[in-house]
């Protein structure tokens, strides 16, 4: 398979490869916090962490993935020239 195959170039693919792992830091920083009985209340479920941190950083890897898509690569546009 020749380089022209490819949609995205190297950058494209690393860029996106680090917003999926920052996306999922998001979701595991969200996670946890439930009650042991599953009756009780757990008021750990509206520490800063939980609705400040991760949504922000969810976003953070959002953002990149829509950079990751959207860059031009350099080496794709110098191949096509």
């Amino acid at each position: 398979m020749s380089r022209r195959d490819f949609a995205f170039g190297k950058e494209n693919f690393i860029l996106i490869g680090v917003a999926v792992l920052v996306i999922i830091i998001g979701f595991v920083l969200m996670s946890g916090g439930g009650s042991e009985d599953g009756v009780s209340f757990n008021p750990e479920i509206f520490n800063t962490r939980r609705i400040v941190v991760a949504p922000v950083v969810t976003m953070i890897g959002f953002i990149l993935m829509i950079v990751g898509i959207l860059k031009n690569s350099k080496s794709k546009a110098t191949e096509e020239e």
